[in-house]
């Protein structure tokens, strides 16, 4: 597995599990920059370049992609049955999409701020595996060669909002902060195989929600496909895949998405 970020100041990183060396020694300005080569596989070994590598924990991440270098950022509601029992809610026929500005993102422990209460009283968090794209696609059936890599995000929705009315999705999930993504790309070196991995929702270091992405109504690589004969993906942009569940979020709270073999992020809430 390698990894795409960039430190806490933007300085572009390449890496795996032994450390990082600045991106230029790969020949990419940027991770955008880097991403069609993430999605051929053609990312070298970190091993292979002559510089020294960085340990992680002597580095701060911020953001792992540059904000003007996202694209389209769409999000995925009950892709898993169990949350869509937990909200009252049929299991879907095709994936429940919507999509999020770029504005609702934030980096790496945040902070997840919280709207003003005569907006919304009523904010949840959800840990969800994301896709990043490295390539465009239009109509594609085999997505794995058009996908970057994979990342852990924090989504947010304003629950009350959309209780309101369901045509408030947009703006129940758009607030600022609402979008927590990082702190790393990670690029696995052949597709992986995520069945009987899980992704977990946590606040204050106690598990809300948890499941195995075998049990997602649309896989990763379907969300992709699917997505791609609605309208053409490019690289940059962002495919969230859903949640296991959501956990109320206050003031004061700490919370985090692990995804197994991918990372964990968190966020402070304000």
């Amino acid at each position: 597995m390698k990894y795409l970020t960039r430190t806490a100041a933007g300085r572009p990183l390449l890496g795996d599990e032994g450390g990082f060396v600045h991106l230029s020694a790969a020949g990419f300005k940027s991770v955008a920059e880097a991403l069609p080569a993430a999605a051929a596989g053609e990312l070298p070994d970190p091993d292979e370049l002559p510089v020294r590598r960085v340990p992680s924990e002597k580095l701060s991440f911020g953001m792992p992609i540059a904000r003007g270098a996202l694209g389209k950022l769409w999000g995925i509601g009950l892709n898993y049955e169990e949350h869509a029992g937990d909200l009252g809610e049929n299991r879907p026929e095709e994936p429940a999409s919507f999509m999020k500005p770029e504005t609702a993102v934030t980096g790496p422990g945040g902070p997840i701020r919280l709207p003003p209460s005569e907006e919304t009283d009523r904010v949840t968090a959800e840990g969800e595996l994301a896709v990043l794209l490295g390539r465009t696609a239009s109509n594609v059936d085999d997505s794995d060669d058009v996908i970057a890599g994979y990342l852990p995000v924090i989504d947010m929705t304003a629950e009350d909002v959309l209780e309101r009315n369901p045509r408030f999705l947009t703006r129940a999930k758009s607030f600022d902060t609402f979008l927590v993504l990082g702190p790393t790309i990670a690029v696995p070196d052949s597709p992986p195989a995520f069945e009987e991995r899980g992704v977990r929702t946590e606040r204050n270091r106690e598990t809300v929600a948890e499941n195995r992405m075998a049990n997602m109504l649309f896989s990763p690589r379907e969300l992709v496909a699917f997505h791609s004969r609605v309208m053409t993906l490019e690289a940059g942009d962002v495919i969230s895949t859903g949640t296991p569940g959501a956990g109320v979020i206050s003031s004061g709270d700490r919370v985090r998405a692990h995804v197994e073999g991918i990372g964990s992020v968190e966020a402070d809430v304000v």
